[in-house]
C-alpha cells in the first residue's frame, strides 16, 4: 500500500538556503530540524533527532508557513500561477520536513513517547490545514486563478494544479459560511483524535496477542525456518523452551498454511478475526463514531454520502462506478470458490478425515491441493527467494527496464540499524533518489508493507530543484541462526509491489510538488505498483536472481514451469477477499447514521455479507476493526476498491508488456515517460491511453487470476468514469 503525507494543501517548501532557527550560543545544542540538513542528498539526520525536537519544531513550521500563507494572501499583486498556486506549494518547508519524518517513525518504530507526541502533533497539523484551506482572502486568489484559466498562458500541468488547488479548497470548505466552517473544523479534529485511537488500540492489541506452544508434536508440519523463528520469539518473551506465535503475517500464514494441527489453526484464525475486538482495545465503538463524524462532514460539504466525497476527487467520481467494476470480477471469482471447496472437500474425505472444511482449513488445505495439482511447494520454491537475492531481482528490473542502478551508502544517515539505504543513479552516473529500505517485522512496527518518502521531487522556474528520498517497509521473514531470510510468493510480490511505489516516486521528472511522484488519483497510484508485481515470476527475470541459498543453482526450468502453472491456483478466494472488503469499504462509506443511532460492527458485517451472498467459508481480507487502510486514516476510506481498479489497468498493460517482450526498451521507455515520470501533471486516463494505445477492461484482469478463459472477454466492455473534472 502507498502511504504518503500532504502538510497542509500540499508539498510546501522553502528554499533549502533559508536558516530557520535564531541564533544560538556555540554551548547550546541545535534541533536538528531547525536548519538545513548537512548530510548527503539532505537524508534527515536520524541520529542527532530527540524525542523532545519534534514539538517545537513543528509549533515554529506552522507559525512560519501561517506567516507565508498570510503574506500570499494579502499581496496587492493580481493573482499569478506564481505568486500564489506556487507560492503555496514552495511555503511550509519546515513544517513537511517535520511531518515527514514524524509520520514515518511513528509507523516504523512507535512507542509510548511517539504516541505521546502524535496525540499533541496531528491535531496541530489538522489544525493548520484547515486555516490554510478556509482562509477567505488565499481562497480568493485561486478563484480568479480558476476562473480565468482558459486565458492565462499555462501550462498543461500548470492548468491542472490551478483546477485540483481550487477543488482542495472546496472540498475543505472553502465555500462554507463561518458557522459551517467551523463545525467542519471541529469534525476534522474529531476524526484525527479517532484515527489516533483507532491505530493506538490496533498496535496494542496486535503485539497482546500471542499463541504459546510447548509441546514440540503440536508443531507438524511447520517450516524449519518458522519453528526456529517461534523459537526466538518465545524467548525474547521470557519463554524460552517454547514456541510463540503472532498475528504478524510471517506468523501467522505460516500456520494457517502449513500446520497439522487443526486446533492451532483454528486458535490463529479466530485470534485474527478477533483482532482490535475485545476490551481494551476494541475498536468497534471508534469505528461507529469515525462513521457518524464521516457522514456529517460529507452532508456539510454538500455530498450524500462520505463514499459520494470521497470517489469525487478521483477516476471513478462515484460509488456506483467503483462498485459496479466490483461486481464483475465479484461473480466470476465466487463461481471459482465452489470449485476450489469441493477439491479441497475431496481431498479431506479421501485422507478419511470425517469434517467439514472450515475457514481455518482453508489456506492449509488449498496448500494440499496445490502441492497436489501441480506438484508444487512452497517451502521448496522459497530457497531460491532469500531476500538479499529478490532485492537483485527488484534492481535487475530497475536497470533493465529504466536504466537506473542502486549502490548501497552504508553510512548514510538511517532511522533504524535494520535500514539500508541506496544512492539511485540513471546510467550517466546522475543522482536520480535515494532509497531505503526497512524489511522485518518488529513490535514498534504496524503490520502490512508500504511505500514513502522523506524528501519530495520539485523542479522550480529559477532551476532550482531537488530529487526524492523513498523508502519501502515491509514486514517479511527473518532469517534465522541457520538460514536467510527466505520469502514466500507472496512475500516476494509485496517487495516488488512496493518497489513499483518507490519507482513512482524516485523516477518523477513532474516539476511540480504536488505533481511529483505518488502524487496523482488514488484509484491510479496503484497501477505502477501492481504492473511491477507481473515480473516477479516473469521466467527471463528470475534466472538473473533466484538462486538456491545454500547450491547457488538457479531456480530450475521444471520449477519455473510448476509457478507458471499454478499461478491462478486459489484466485477465487484471494479475489473474494479483496473485493469482498473494497464493497464493505464502500457499504460503510454509503451509512448515514443519525447521532443517537447505535452502530453495531458485527451486524453491519454480516448484513453486507448476506446482501453480496459472500462464501461462508470466506471472510474479508481486513475485518472493520482492524482495516487501517480505512479506518486509521481517511487515506483509502471508501477507496480500497482502487486496488482492483488499477488491476484493470495493469494486467491490460502487462499485456502490451507481454506481446513486446518483458523488457522491450520501446514499451519500458513509453511506460517510464507517460507513467512514471509524469505523476499527477496531466489527467490519469490521458497517460494511460497514451501508453497503451487504448482504455482498459476488465476482461485482462480475469484472464490474469484464470477466472475467464484466454479468449474469453468478460461483460461490461472497458474500464469507464463518469463525470468531468
Amino acid at each position: 500500500m502507498n502511504k504518503l503525507l500532504s502538510a497542509a494543501l500540499g508539498a510546501m517548501l522553502l528554499p533549502a538556503t533559508l536558516t530557520l532557527s535564531s541564533p544560538m550560543n556555540a554551548q547550546e545544542r541545535q534541533n536538528p530540524f531547525m536548519v538545513p540538513y548537512d548530510t548527503p542528498y539532505e537524508i534527515p539526520p536520524f541520529d542527532k533527532i530527540r524525542y523532545e525536537d519534534y514539538l517545537p519544531a513543528l509549533e515554529k513550521g506552522i507559525e512560519i508557513q501561517r506567516q507565508e500563507i498570510q503574506a500570499i494572501a494579502d499581496s496587492k499583486e493580481a493573482p499569478t500561477f506564481e505568486n500564489t498556486i506556487l507560492a503555496m506549494e514552495k511555503s511550509g518547508e519546515l513544517l513537511q520536513r517535520v511531518m515527514l519524518v514524524f509520520s514515518s517513525l511513528d509507523e516504523t518504530d512507535n512507542n509510548a513517547q511517539m504516541q505521546a507526541i502524535s496525540e499533541k502533533a496531528y491535531p496541530m497539523v489538522s489544525a493548520a490545514s484547515d486555516e490554510i484551506s478556509m482562509n477567505d482572502k488565499l481562497f480568493a486568489r485561486v478563484k480568479q486563478l480558476y476562473d480565468n484559466r482558459d486565458n492565462l498562458g499555462l501550462t498543461g500541468p500548470q492548468k491542472r494544479a490551478v483546477e485540483l488547488s481550487y477543488k482542495s479548497f472546496t472540498r475543505n470548505g472553502a465555500l462554507l459560511d463561518a458557522a459551517g466552517k467551523e463545525q467542519l473544523k471541529a469534525l476534522n479534529k474529531e476524526l484525527t483524535d479517532l484515527h489516533l485511537t483507532f491505530n493506538k488500540n490496533l498496535l496494542a492489541a496486535t503485539n497482546a496477542f500471542e499463541i504459546v506452544v510447548d509441546n514440540e508434536a503440536e508443531l507438524a508440519g511447520l517450516p524449519a525456518g518458522i519453528v526456529a523463528t517461534a523459537a526466538t520469539e518465545a524467548a525474547s518473551r521470557g519463554k524460552e523452551g517454547k514456541w510463540a506465535f503472532t498475528l504478524h503475517a510471517p506468523s501467522r500464514l505460516p500456520v494457517l498454511k502449513y500446520a497439522d494441527n487443526r486446533d492451532l489453526r483454528r486458535r490463529m484464525y479466530e485470534g485474527y478475526m478477533n483482532l482490535a475486538s475485545v476490551a481494551p482495545y476494541d475498536n468497534r465503538p471508534v469505528i461507529g463514531n469515525i462513521v457518524k463524524a464521516r457522514a456529517k462532514k460529507a452532508h456539510l460539504l454538500g455530498f450524500p454520502d462520505f463514499a459520494s466525497y470521497m470517489t469525487d476527487n478521483v477516476m471513478a467520481k462515484t460509488p456506483q462506478a467503483a462498485t459496479d467494476l466490483l461486481m464483475k470480477i465479484w461473480e466470476p471469482a465466487t463461481a471459482r470458490v465452489k470449485d476450489e471447496v469441493a477439491e479441497m472437500q475431496a481431498y479431506v474425505n479421501a485422507a478419511g478425515d470425517n469434517f467439514e472444511i472450515a475457514p481455518w482449513d482453508y489456506y492449509y488445505y488449498s496448500e494440499k491441493v496445490r502441492q497436489q495439482k501441480f506438484d508444487l511447494d512452497e517451502n521448496e520454491v522459497s530457497a531460491y527467494f532469500s531476500l538479499d537475492n529478490v532485492r537483485k531481482g527488484i534492481f535487475t528490473l530497475a536497470e533493465r527496464l529504466y536504466g537506473v542502478t542502486f549502490t548501497e551508502m552504508p553510512d548514510a544517515p538511517k532511522y533504524n540499524p535494520e535500514v539500508t539505504v541506496y544512492d539511485v543513479k540513471d546510467l550517466e552516473g546522475n543522482h536520480v533518489a535515494v532509497f531505503m529500505t526497512d524489511y522485518f517485522p518488529r513490535a514498534s512496527k504496524r503490520q502490512g508493507a508500504w511505500m514513502s518518502e522523506f524528501k519530495g521531487a520539485f523542479t522550480d522556474p529559477d532551476g532550482k530543484s531537488g530529487r526524492p528520498i523513498v523508502y519501502n517497509v515491509g514486514n517479511f521473514t527473518r532469517p534465522t541462526a541457520d538460514t536467510p531470510a527466505l520469502l514466500t510468493i507472496d512475500e516476494v510480490e509485496t517487495m516488488f509491489h512496493e518497489f513499483g511505489h518507490g519507482l513512482h516516486g524516485m523516477l518523477t521528472r513532474a516539476e511540480l510538488r504536488s505533481q511529483a511522484g505518488t502524487n496523482v488519483d488514488r484509484d491510479f497510484v496503484e497501477l505502477p505498483s501492481q504492473i511491477t508485481e507481473h515480473w516477479a515470476m516473469e521466467p527471463e527475470l528470475l534466472k538473473d536472481f533466484a538462486f538456491h541459498y545454500k547450491t547457488g543453482e538457479v531456480i530450475p526450468e521444471s520449477l519455473i514451469n510448476k509457478l507458471q502453472a499454478a499461478s491462478t491456483h486459489n484466485q477465487g478466494f484471494m479475489t473474494t477477499e479483496l473485493a469482498g472488503a473494497s464493497l464493505l469499504d464502500l457499504e460503510w462509506g454509503r451509512l448515514n447514521p443519525a447521532d443517537d443511532e447505535e452502530i453495531d460492527v458485527d451486524l453491519f458485517e454480516k448484513q453486507v455479507a448476506q446482501k453480496l451472498n459472500m462464501p461462508e467459508l470466506i471472510a474479508y481480507r481486513y475485518r472493520s476493526p482492524y482495516f487501517k487502510h480505512i479506518f486509521g486514516s481517511d487515506g483509502y476510506a471508501s477507496g480500497y476498491y482502487t486496488y482492483l481498479w488499477a488491476e484493470v489497468l495493469d494486467t491490460d498493460g502487462f499485456e502490451l508488456f507481454s506481446e513486446k517482450g518483458v523488457f522491450d526498451p520501446a514499451t519500458a521507455r513509453s511506460f517510464k515517460e507517460n507513467v512514471l515520470e509524469k505523476g499527477g501533471s496531466e489527467d490519469p486516463m490521458e497517460l494511460y491511453v497514451r501508453f497503451r494505445g487504448h482504455e482498459p477492461s476488465v476482461d485482462a484482469l480475469l484472464r490474469n487470476r484464470g477466472l475467464a478463459p484466454a479468449a474469453e472477454s468478460a461483460k461490461g466492455g472497458e474500464l469507464k468514469t463518469q463525470g468531468g473534472k
